[in-house]
């Protein structure tokens, strides 16, 4: 058998044995989680520059304020919508109603030897009260930024995305009788 031979043969085996760069590895369990959250605006129905949104910030392992939308997982026998009214009241002190589905965003992670992939339903919610709380063990701090300043102030891309459908949708309501009046 030439080496040529000899090499292709060994090529072929190590692939069936799955060695190489992985072996060894631990294979991970996949797991699918589905979450809710918000967007929870105040003053909505009037002037745009006085509309604001509560927001979460987290500290991440590197020490660094993350802010983000409200969120948290679906509890059983409850629809996205109910989820995401009460996690942005538990996460940010504020009641809220839906107006609208912002969308959804899905992303994978891995924790605690589990492969994650993480589905979170998101919707345009009217502030009806309440006070900003950081009080949820998970939340560093709650604050309310003006929609102007979203862009530049929440963490990730496609949370900067669903806060631009936001303000597409809002300004539909204010030129539309309904949201000039502020029922629905």
């Amino acid at each position: 058998m030439s080496a040529a031979e000899r090499a292709n043969r060994n090529r072929r085996s190590s692939r069936r044995r799955g060695s190489g760069a992985n072996s060894g590895a631990p294979h991970l369990r996949t797991v699918r989680e589905t979450s809710a959250g918000g967007l929870v605006v105040d003053g909505l129905g009037g002037p745009r520059d006085k509309l604001c949104a509560a927001l979460i910030g987290r500290t991440d392992r590197r020490g660094r304020l993350l802010w983000s939308l409200p969120k948290g997982h679906i509890e059983q026998g409850e629809t996205a919508e109910q989820t995401a009214m009460r996690e942005v009241a538990e996460e940010t002190g504020i009641r809220g109603s839906v107006v609208a589905s912002l969308g959804s965003i899905d992303y994978w992670f891995v924790t605690e030897g589990r492969r994650i992939h993480k589905t979170v339903h998101h919707y345009l919610m009217r502030s009806l009260g309440g006070e900003l709380s950081d009080a949820d063990i998970e939340v560093t701090e709650v604050a309310w930024v003006p929609l102007s300043e979203l862009d530049s102030r929440l963490a990730y891309a496609d949370e900067r995305k669903l806060a631009e459908i936001a303000g597409r949708l809002i300004a539909d309501m204010e030129h539309s009788p309904v949201g000039r009046t502020g029922a629905e």
